[in-house]
């Protein structure tokens, strides 16, 4: 018993931090199979006042999934685009973007059902991790719009790719799932707006991040440490001043052209990537 419980913690210990959102998912939907209509008080209701006494919820109904196809294609794209986040980006970031969206598609569930009653209905409640999922690809599309990825035969710009999935969201609204489209679009509306003030310089995830540090600090037990004086320099993102910032995402652009270019050839290159590639030589 003890082998394999340390066999479970070794797997577990290897996995990224969306491999463990994942395996989170799956074990919690195991459960409420087995425990039918357990985990109803985790759903995210649509009314405010019914929010109110059960706030939690805008947290957890994303750890909730209706059926074994919606966990399934969730899961399934989580996978996938956490792996190609995670080698660009920080785990504390996907974290943050991950949850923000989970946040993001339930406030405006909320909202969409307050606002419009006679479209939507007057009550519903909301599971899944579709909110969060959008936010991580909505993100990557938007911070690098002109990478280009491989579909089947041809090659397709990662605007495109996300252009498309919002296009179907909204078209969703007039579906039987409106309050789930509801909350795929708040999650990439978090998403675009993230990788939009990255390129600026600015996380917008690091309010949350604090937020999330203290909370958690809060149930530690605390520890005396030798009082000392620490400068904090105000014009670092993400633990780097702007120029290393910088540096660490043109380096980051550079692996993926040249990694583009050891798969496809050079002549697969777009003129942008091609310039930006000659001016990082110089």
């Amino acid at each position: 018993m003890n082998t394999f419980s340390q066999d479970i913690k070794k797997k577990l210990s290897n996995l990224n931090v969306l491999e463990k959102i994942i395996a989170i998912n799956v074990v919690v939907f195991v459960v409420g199979l087995i425990f039918k209509n357990s985990f109803s008080w985790l759903e995210l209701p649509s009314d405010f006042l019914e929010f109110i006494v059960k706030p939690w919820a805008i947290i957890t109904y994303a750890f909730l999934h209706a059926d074994f196809w919606h966990i399934l294609f969730n899961m399934f794209w989580l996978y996938f685009i956490g792996r190609m986040f995670l080698n660009m980006f920080s785990t504390k970031m996907a974290i943050n973007i991950y949850f923000l969206g989970v946040i993001s598609g339930g406030l405006l569930f909320m909202l969409g059902y307050a606002l419009l009653p006679n479209f939507f209905g007057t009550t519903s409640s909301l599971v899944g991790a579709s909110g969060a999922v959008r936010a991580l690809l909505i993100f990557i599309c938007a911070y690098m719009p002109n990478q280009e990825v491989r579909f089947f035969t041809f090659n397709l710009k990662l605007w495109y790719i996300g252009a498309a999935i919002v296009v179907l969201d909204v078209l969703g609204l007039f579906g039987l799932n409106a309050g789930g489209s509801l909350a795929h679009l708040g999650g990439a509306l978090l998403g675009y707006y993230y990788a939009k003030q990255l390129l600026k310089g600015k996380d917008i995830g690091k309010g949350f991040e604090k937020f999330i540090a203290a909370f958690v600090k809060m149930f530690k037990p605390s520890k005396k440490s030798p009082l000392k004086t620490v400068h904090k320099n105000k014009s670092k993102v993400g633990g780097y001043t702007k120029g290393e910032f910088n540096k660490f995402n043109n380096q980051k652009k550079i692996d993926v052209i040249l990694d583009k270019i050891s798969k496809s050839g050079y002549d697969s290159l777009t003129a942008e990537e091609k310039e930006f590639l000659f001016k990082a030589g110089k």
